[in-house]
């Protein structure tokens, strides 16, 4: 598919797009006029890449965790710092704490549901 198409498919503009490209996240073949053309694998992978980024990572660390995304896995770490490695660890828990609280706003969405309609 065309730039244009995975920028509607994801809601990612173009620009962000060549962006990820240049940063060596996603990759794109060129047709004979120069067009770029991306795999449709892409859309989830340009999906993933803004949750991460959402989380707050930057895209030098996404680099290195896009490929424990992909089956079969191939994990490469030869920089992996400490720091880094704290980075990630506080990310994640974080990450489990936004979930925690939108699985329990989740609930309490669905139980007000249930007892409106029960009294409707």
């Amino acid at each position: 598919m065309r730039i244009g198409e995975l920028s509607e498919r994801t809601g990612t503009s173009r620009r962000l797009l060549r962006y990820y490209e240049e940063q060596g996240l996603i990759a794109a073949d060129r047709c004979a006029n120069g067009y770029r053309n991306y795999d449709d694998r892409f859309v989830d992978r340009v999906v993933q890449i803004r949750g991460l980024l959402d989380a707050g990572l930057p895209t030098r660390i996404i680099k290195q965790i896009l490929p424990c995304l992909d089956k079969p896995r191939t994990i490469y770490f030869p920089d992996a710092t400490p720091e880094m490695l704290a980075t990630l660890e506080r990310e994640r828990d974080s990450m489990s704490d936004r979930i925690r609280c939108l699985s329990r706003n989740r609930d309490a969405i669905a139980e007000y549901l249930e007892a409106v309609r029960a009294n409707a």
